[in-house]
């Protein structure tokens, strides 16, 4: 699968890419692509929500009105959920959200969205870059001559560059890893996947395994 390689000034360099069938052109696993990005999104939970039941209630452990005789619902605590001011009833307790999924499922799903992103024509390869300084006009200028101002973009590095990422961070509609943080939910998550040159060798290592 080939792919025409593009400068930062968006202009075509004359090389081609080569993407790897068993990577950007599979039959996506929708089932695998789901349990990718439900496992993504649940690990962001904190599960620190809590409410107060019956028992750590402050209040009076005395019965508030006889057992029998008064024509209504026999009743031994103010503190019971049925009163205002009581306990909540099975309220939420705090809890780890997260579960455990196969390391083959995940690069499926990983491969099944590139394979996604593919198909709808939504991945650019561009060279190698790097900033003089971090400014994050430059970054816009790259963001402009691709046509992304206005569209949510996914940048893939082949290694961690600094002035890259700190030139990118402040802008909300894109954001910079590198090939080993990329996640099936980020890559679905982006309009536009733009995949630099020495991003490529690192992927299709990892997800060939």
């Amino acid at each position: 699968m080939k792919v025409a390689v593009l400068d930062i000034n968006g202009k075509d360099t004359g090389r081609k890419a080569d993407l790897s069938k068993d990577v950007f052109a599979i039959e996506p696993n929708n089932h695998a692509v789901y349990l990718d990005v439900k496992q993504y999104l649940a690990n962001q939970r904190q599960g620190t929500h809590k409410s107060k039941e019956r028992a750590e209630i402050s209040g009076s452990t005395r019965k508030i009105k006889k057992q029998k005789g008064t024509g209504t619902a026999r009743a031994g605590s103010i503190k019971s959920g049925v009163f205002k001011g009581g306990g909540r009833m099975f309220g939420p307790r705090p809890r780890n959200y997260s579960f455990k999924l196969n390391k083959n499922l995940k690069r499926l799903a990983r491969k099944s969205a590139l394979s996604i992103k593919a198909g709808e024509q939504s991945i650019t390869v561009l060279e190698d870059f790097n900033f003089d300084s971090v400014k994050t006009k430059n970054f816009t200028a790259v963001l402009k001559a691709l046509d992304l101002e206005n569209k949510k973009s996914l940048f893939v590095l082949g290694a961690s560059n600094n002035n890259v990422y700190l030139s990118s961070r402040n802008l909300k509609g894109s954001e910079v890893i590198t090939s080993s943080e990329l996640s099936t939910y980020k890559i679905l998550n982006a309009n536009q996947v733009v995949l630099l040159e020495g991003a490529l060798a690192g992927i299709e290592t990892n997800l060939s395994k």
